[in-house]
C-alpha cells in the first residue's frame, strides 16, 4: 500500500497536480497592475494606467507553436468585445523551444498577414527566468498580485486582469481564447 502511495505521489508530481487554473477570486494586488509599464511592439512606450477600468487579457504568444492559430481566436474575442472595453495585450516570447525568433518587426508583420491582428501588441519579452519581464513578474508572483504564484507553463497562457488591476483569472495555454470560462469572467468584469 505504501508502494501504491508513493508511486501515486510520483504520478501527480510529475504531471502536476497543482490548482486547476481558471478564475481566482480577486483580491487587492500588493503592487499595482496600473502602475506597470511595457513596450510596444513598435518600440513605443505603454503606461499599464491607459487601461484602468478595463479587464485586460494577457497572453504571451509565439508564431511557430502549435498554439499560434489561437491568435485568429484572440482576434475574434477582442473584436466582440473591444467596444464593450476589453483590452487583449499580445506579449510574444521566445521562451519555449525558441518558438519565437523573430524581431519585433517581424513579429507584427506575422500576426497581422496571418491573423488580422489589431489588438496591441507589446515588444517580444521574457516570461519566466530572471530576465522575466516586469509585467510577467506580476502576474506570476502573489507578492505582487495579492493572488496566487504560478508558472507560464507553455506559449498562449492566458491571464485576466479587472478594470480595478486584481488578477481575476489564469488559462493555460491550450484552453481556447473563447471558452465559456473565459468569456463568462469577461462578461461579469465588463
Amino acid at each position: 500500500m505504501l508502494r501504491t502511495l508513493f508511486s501515486g505521489m510520483f504520478l501527480l508530481s510529475l504531471f502536476g497536480c497543482g490548482r486547476a487554473q481558471g478564475p481566482v477570486p480577486p483580491v487587492t494586488p500588493v503592487a499595482p497592475f496600473h502602475a506597470l509599464k511595457a513596450t510596444d511592439i513598435t518600440g513605443a512606450p505603454v503606461d499599464l494606467s491607459a487601461y484602468k477600468g478595463h479587464p485586460v487579457l494577457i497572453v504571451n504568444t509565439a508564431s511557430r507553436c502549435g498554439h499560434t492559430p489561437q491568435y485568429a481566436k484572440l482576434q475574434e474575442l477582442y473584436t466582440r468585445y473591444e467596444g464593450k472595453g476589453l483590452v487583449v495585450l499580445g506579449f510574444p516570447s521566445n521562451d519555449f523551444l525558441r518558438q519565437e525568433p523573430g524581431d519585433n518587426a517581424e513579429i507584427a508583420e506575422f500576426c497581422t498577414k496571418n491573423y488580422g491582428v489589431t489588438f496591441p501588441m507589446m515588444a517580444k519579452v521574457e516570461v519566466k527566468g530572471e530576465g522575466r519581464d516586469p509585467v510577467y513578474q506580476w502576474l506570476t508572483r502573489k507578492d505582487l498580485n495579492g493572488a496566487l504564484d504560478s508558472k507560464v507553463k507553455w506559449n498562449f497562457q492566458k491571464y485576466l486582469v479587472d478594470g480595478q488591476g486584481r488578477l481575476i483569472g489564469v488559462f493555460d495555454p491550450g484552453t481556447d481564447p473563447l471558452d465559456p470560462g473565459i468569456t463568462t469572467l469577461i462578461d461579469a468584469n465588463l
